[in-house]
């Protein structure tokens, strides 16, 4: 690729790896000038004990935390708004978020919303103006969503079926604390829905448009990482090298899409998961192979170097042999691990596809797909997919 396009890579979070990576967290506070913290997450790790671990390491160091524990799975923006209200009540100079990409949206949409008045929807797009937020430290305890790195949050209002992104400089952590150690008792199926989306994150940045060279290097590793470890991840969640593997190749996908985007696969996510309350990384699952196979013929290199990235020998096959074999490599994978594959198991039905599809394309993902896409393209993607 001839590297002479103009492009930019900023990655204002700065990240912590490894195993034991959460007993740093109150020196990050106090790094940060922490003195009242708002810790955000979710039902499952209270009852994991996360969350009193949490709080013990920061109690251990002098400082209470007000919790905020109602996030819910896509999370609401009813959730945003209380946490931003308990953030400003209780004195909050940073908010801590542990969890999956639920709780790290939350958190980071509540920190935006301490320091600026309206409600979450009003920031709605890429950019839009607003005051900085509270600091955030992302804990993260899945290995997909990437959101203690990403750019965006994705909020929902369940009872308007409407799902939305929030993106920019604002909404980044300005921590991560990566400790693949939490991961360890993630179940198959989180494991599962969470690695498709990292999966997807890594592919389709890597294949798309606006794709750049920092950007690519950092797709291709998490894509290697993904292909040798996501299985034995699922099917023995104690590896811890395995975990670990998911992990950092999660957040070096969220780290390759940030000035990137995505593609079509994720384009159709948003609108269908509102729709049909399908959990992200099904969705994902679902859609993914289709849309590289509608891809495969617009970005053959690509696809064939994610065959050898897969481990694929591809030597003695010709360009579009190896970029099939590639699409072959990604879909098998989620097929070993017992992602889904249908929409229609979500009371999806072909009726509902033109309005699916033309909500689709308002998104920025479809403008740096490298295959050009109309609502018509769309609708047939999703059809393959009932």
């Amino acid at each position: 690729m001839k590297y002479h396009r103009q492009f930019t890579f900023e990655l204002p979070t700065r990240i912590t790896f490894g195993v034991g990576a959460l007993a740093g967290l109150p020196t990050e506070v106090a790094a940060l000038g922490g003195s009242s913290v708002l810790l955000v997450s979710d039902p499952g790790l209270v009852a994991a004990g996360v969350v009193d671990r949490v709080v013990d390491l920061l109690s251990d160091s002098g400082l209470e935390p007000a919790v905020f524990t109602d996030v819910e799975p896509e999370p609401d923006a009813k959730g945003v708004m209380a946490a931003a209200e308990l953030a400003r009540t209780s004195g909050a100079d940073i908010v801590v978020g542990v969890g999956g990409g639920s709780a790290l949206d939350t958190a980071k949409s509540a920190a935006l919303m301490a320091r600026n008045p309206g409600h979450i929807r009003d920031f709605v797009g890429l950019n839009i103006p607003s005051a900085p937020g509270l600091p955030v430290i992302a804990i993260p305890t899945t290995a997909g969503t990437g959101s203690e790195c990403a750019i965006w949050a994705v909020i929902s209002e369940k009872e308007k079926s409407d799902k939305y992104g929030i993106g920019g400089r604002n909404m980044t952590a300005t921590v991560a604390l990566c400790d693949p150690a939490l991961t360890l008792t993630l179940p198959a199926r989180q494991t599962v829905g969470t690695g498709a989306d990292a999966l997807a994150h890594a592919l389709e940045s890597y294949v798309n448009k606006a794709t750049q060279p920092i950007s690519e290097a950092l797709a291709e590793k998490a894509v290697e990482l993904i292909a040798g470890s996501l299985r034995q991840a699922t099917f023995n969640g104690a590896d811890l090298d395995a975990r670990s593997n998911m992990m950092i190749a999660a957040t070096m996908a969220a780290c390759a899409f940030a000035p990137t985007r995505l593609g079509l696969a994720h384009a159709m996510a948003m609108p269908l998961g509102a729709f049909a309350k399908i959990p992200h990384g099904d969705v994902i699952a679902i859609l993914l192979p289709e849309v590289m196979r509608y891809n495969v013929v617009a970005a053959q290199s690509k696809f064939a170097e994610i065959a050898r990235l897969f481990g694929i020998d591809t030597r003695g096959m010709t360009l579009r042999q190896a970029a099939d074999a590639g699409v072959t490599a990604a879909s098998d994978l989620l097929v070993d691990i017992g992602a889904p594959s249908k929409l229609s198991a979500y009371g999806v039905t072909e009726a509902d596809l033109p309005k699916l599809a033309e909500e689709s394309m308002s998104s920025g993902n479809v403008v740096v797909n490298p295959r050009p896409a109309r609502a018509a393209d769309l609708v047939e993607i999703m059809r393959k997919c009932l």
